[in-house]
């Protein structure tokens, strides 16, 4: 049951990647012809270099640049520490936030919207290519599916219907829970950081997602929400 979950041994997260190329160009030949084949069927009408704004969701041809994480405080009333990892060296920022695990409980639970689906999976893929080890709580290999200490908001609301993805925005609205007016979305990304360069500007963009999350877990257990005063960014 998720009322019985010690909210103090859950760390919420969310990413944000970007393709690994500035632009379609740099992007060496051979990963272009692949690049070409592995989206053949998403791309419809659009050139894989039209296509390849878009290359950050796939953890073959993206990177992360910022691992956003929030821990439950005790307390009445209750708080959320946020802090982030971010920067242009991503096998740093991935052993900062594998130090940071280190340091939790192996049965520390993570959440994140839509995390099983991409957050974790994107994780570990990342590691992998980066010669990161596998932290022990993102780790699933021989783990039967109860003893995966992983929350997805996103699968929490679907209650079983797998048909559709609902957005954390959605549920934010529907839920009333205050949210920033963002000047950016999960779209612009790539944008701000190849073109713009603005990485504290994303940086900003991936606490929010994780204060909305830990917002909507506290509502999904029907409790009251986090006052802004109690949320504290280290």
């Amino acid at each position: 049951m998720l009322e019985q979950i010690d909210l103090q041994n859950v760390l919420v997260l969310d990413i944000e990647t970007v393709p690994q190329y500035a632009d379609f160009e740099q992007v060496p030949e051979t990963l272009k012809k692949l690049w070409a084949a592995k989206t053949q069927y998403q791309r419809k009408d659009e050139t894989p270099e039209e296509f390849y704004e878009r290359a950050g969701i796939w953890a073959e041809f993206g990177k992360i640049i910022c691992i956003s994480v929030g821990i439950f405080t005790p307390g009445t009333p209750a708080g959320l520490r946020v802090k982030s990892f971010a920067g242009h060296d991503e096998k740093l920022l991935l052993q900062q936030f594998c130090t940071l695990l280190s340091k939790q409980s192996k049965n520390l639970m993570l959440c994140a919207h839509n995390g099983k689906e991409f957050d974790f999976p994107y994780l570990c893929r990342r590691m992998l290519i980066n010669a990161v080890p596998i932290p022990t709580q993102l780790e699933i290999s021989g783990k039967k599916p109860w003893e995966v200490n992983h929350l997805d908001t996103m699968e929490l609301w679907k209650f079983g219907d797998y048909k559709s993805y609902t957005s954390l925005s959605l549920l934010t609205e529907i839920f009333n829970i205050p949210t920033p007016k963002d000047d950016i979305d999960g779209s612009m990304v790539g944008h701000v950081y190849w073109q713009e360069s603005d990485l504290p500007r994303i940086c900003v963009y991936c606490q929010k997602d994780v204060v909305a999350t830990a917002q909507l877990l506290r509502r999904f257990r029907a409790e009251e929400l986090i006052t802004d005063e109690n949320i504290t960014i280290v």
